[in-house]
């Protein structure tokens, strides 16, 4: 798109050739950075300050509910208003909300009260962040480029996940503050980055608000069986096959290796999805991407399955990073159906209710999996993921078979 300032070219980098799309993937990649680095640094503080695991359990919900409280507002709003402003300016509103932590952490903290309201706000203006800035990237390139697009938009997303967290403990071990400041900075410049990116053409709602309107992303969903299949999907993989939750436990009684181990069993995943992503960013999907999505589900439910049976490291550490590798297939495919089989005009809405499907999913899977481990035993309660995400593959192909028979990457067929 000449008006997103095109230089394109072909190929691997072939969605870095828009300027667009440059800022919008450098934006997007500070503030999921930042926003790990704060996760981390409020997690050491609230349970120095509480020494109670249940109060970091409140910090993820505190964080997840906006999103889901302000489902029909947050996607309405990214179809009605400029989505590259709901997201600089939602960037902007994240940095004073952290920025507010530096300020509290300043004074000395005697209450959790006053984070958890921060961390509220924060949650309001990521709410709005992810709808925006997901729906954004479909009007960055065109068509042909926007697989390739999301290859590297999810690459960012993995390597802010994988190397956020260390950061944020190694800020928080200089200082109380420095996280903080350091994430508020990066959060500004993001917001800034987002604001600068040539204004794209997008199909902005005009029509008065009604309650219709605020409920059509909820019936396009449930009318287009591929939207559906797809984000419904994910529901249910990550419910049952997630296994992060547990990877404690493994580290320190099935596999005996530490908390070093730990740090290598929770980065395998995203080593492998980064690994993924950039293999993927070659265009390597070119046909019966729908078919090639169930496949990648299933793999990702066996490697979780042998994971979980496993007592050899190595062999643990192999199957979590091909696990990651699978699911960012399945992400990879799924993102970009969602995006391309979905109007311009809802696109905010729809990705509004996929950010709370994939909340949702991750939320509910930590509470599956520990309700689980504590009721049949760890080792199962994995295997029973495993199993439940190869079956929910086989099932999805016979509820959804358009989606099992989409063919291309690039457009319709």
């Amino acid at each position: 798109m000449t008006s997103a300032g095109s230089t394109a070219d072909s190929g691997r980098f072939a969605a870095f050739g828009y300027v667009a799309f440059q800022r919008y993937w450098l934006a997007r990649f500070l503030a999921t950075f930042a926003v790990n680095v704060v996760t981390v640094a409020v997690g050491w503080q609230i349970y120095d300050l509480t020494r109670n695991p249940f109060d970091l359990g409140l910090v993820g919900l505190i964080e997840f509910a906006p999103a889901l409280l302000l489902v029909l507002v947050t996607g309405a709003a990214a179809d009605r208003f400029g989505r590259r402003m709901i997201m600089g300016v939602s960037a902007a509103a994240e940095a004073v909300a952290v920025f507010a932590l530096v300020i509290l952490t300043m004074r000395g903290l005697t209450s959790v009260v006053p984070v958890f309201v921060v961390l509220g706000l924060l949650g309001i203006a990521r709410a709005f962040f992810a709808p925006a800035s997901a729906a954004l990237l479909a009007n960055l390139v065109p068509p042909r480029d926007f697989a390739n697009a999301v290859a590297w938009n999810s690459s960012a997303w993995q390597t802010a996940s994988i190397v956020g967290p260390a950061a944020g403990g190694l800020l928080y071990g200089i200082s109380e503050q420095v996280p903080y400041v350091t994430a508020a900075t990066m959060l500004a410049v993001a917001a800034l980055l987002a604001l600068a990116i040539p204004k794209p053409a997008q199909h902005s709602e005009t029509e008065r608000v009604t309650l219709e309107s605020l409920l059509a992303g909820f019936g396009y969903v449930w009318r287009e069986k591929i939207v559906l299949g797809a984000i419904s999907l994910d529901l249910f993989v990550v419910l049952l096959g997630g296994v992060v939750a547990l990877l404690p436990v493994y580290a320190r009684d099935i596999l005996e290796l530490g908390p070093w181990g730990l740090g290598m069993l929770r980065a395998a995943p995203g080593v492998g999805a980064v690994v993924m992503a950039v293999w993927l960013s070659g265009g390597k999907i070119r046909d019966h991407a729908g078919l090639v999505m169930l496949v990648a589900v299933a793999l990702f439910g066996l490697a979780n399955l042998i994971f979980g049976v496993s007592t050899l490291a190595g062999l643990s550490i192999i199957m979590l990073a091909l696990a990651g590798a699978a699911d960012m297939i399945s992400v990879y495919i799924r993102e970009t159906l969602i995006q391309m089989w979905t109007p311009d005009r809802l696109r905010g809405r729809v990705n509004a209710i996929n950010m709370v499907f994939v909340g949702a999913s991750n939320e509910l899977g930590v509470f599956r999996a520990g309700t689980m481990a504590a009721l049949i035993g760890t080792i199962p309660a994995v295997v029973f993921g495993g199993v439940g995400a190869v079956l929910v593959a086989g099932l999805w192909a016979g509820l959804f078979p358009d989606l099992r028979r989409v063919r291309r990457l690039d457009g319709r067929p």
